[in-house]
């Protein structure tokens, strides 16, 4: 990798490495995991954004450690988070089907019934690292309807391409795709 985007963050600079994807588009690689300083930017700048939730939705796993700082940052107990497989404890939970640019392939993601007892009638902000075709999202969005949850937010780092033409997502700085 020796191609990057500079983005700049509210204030903060980050190199993101251009990675190209299987169907040759180039995109900018953007990864909270391990950098707690980053993703404590991040997750302060969304929560300062985010009004009037009850409580945080992310998928794993980039989004884990950003929901987590959002939702402490909201005075948020807990935060409920769909997973990309199912785990044991999640046998009584809820799943819907989703496919993102990153994986080129359908998703199926997964709830479990504590994490869904948890949106069921409340005010739900999706918190996520990057928005690009919106795929993931959709799918989060079908599981807080699901579970009886009302989207009210929708709040990324990141909005890649032309997802920072949506007008119902919240982020804090675009990247492009590159070689569209």
């Amino acid at each position: 990798m020796d191609r990057f985007f500079t983005v700049d963050i509210c204030g903060r600079k980050t190199d993101l490495p251009i990675m190209k994807l299987p169907s040759g588009i180039g995109i900018c690689f953007f990864n909270l995991h391990g950098n707690q300083s980053l993703t404590e930017h991040c997750g302060a700048e969304l929560a300062k954004r985010i009004k009037d939730c009850d409580i945080v939705i992310t998928a794993e796993s980039k989004g884990l450690q950003l929901a987590h700082v959002v939702a402490r940052e909201l005075g948020q107990t807990y935060y409920a988070v769909c997973r990309k497989s199912k785990k044991l404890y999640m046998q009584d939970g809820l799943q819907t089907s989703v496919q993102s640019i990153t994986t080129g392939e359908i998703q199926t993601l997964y709830l479990s019934k504590h994490d869904a007892d948890l949106l069921k009638g409340k005010r739900v902000a999706v918190v996520d690292d990057v928005v690009s075709t919106g795929g993931s999202l959709k799918g989060i969005e079908e599981i807080v309807r699901l579970a009886g949850g009302e989207v009210v937010q929708k709040a990324f780092v990141l909005a890649e391409g032309d997802a920072a033409k949506r007008s119902d997502v919240l982020y804090l700085a675009s990247i492009p795709i590159i070689g569209e």
